[in-house]
């Protein structure tokens, strides 16, 4: 069975950090890129991170760049967003997901989800 979990969200206020993190099984982690992607409350979804098969690329939304740090162990299965400087505009429900293949910001191509944990900036 095919699982990716995500912890680390919760309430912080802006200019806060935090470190989500995504276990994952059921599949060939090593042989699929990862993504992070958002959800604010009564917006549609918002591709916000990915990092390649390998590590050997990853990629930004414009407006995280600077601020959030996407990695991966390979070793533990487990994709990771270091989220820096938080702002209000931050808050949603972050989702880790699953392709293979060819890096794509479309979150509607990825295969695999979480359900996703709550990030909330607020002072």
């Amino acid at each position: 069975e095919v699982q990716l979990v995500e912890s680390g969200g919760g309430l912080v206020q802006p200019g806060g950090s935090l470190r989500l993190s995504c276990a994952a099984s059921g599949f060939t982690f090593d042989a699929y890129g990862m993504y992070w992607v958002r959800q604010a409350p009564g917006k549609g979804l918002e591709w916000v991170s990915a990092i390649r098969w390998d590590a050997g690329s990853t990629y930004y939304a414009e407006s995280m760049k600077g601020r959030f740090t996407i990695s991966r162990d390979t070793a533990n299965n487990t994709v990771y967003l270091q989220m820096n400087n938080l702002k209000p505009e931050d808050t949603a429900v972050y989702y880790c997901a699953a392709k293979r293949g060819r890096y794509s910001p479309s979150p509607y191509e990825y295969e695999y989800w979480g359900r996703g944990t709550q990030v909330t900036v607020s002072s």
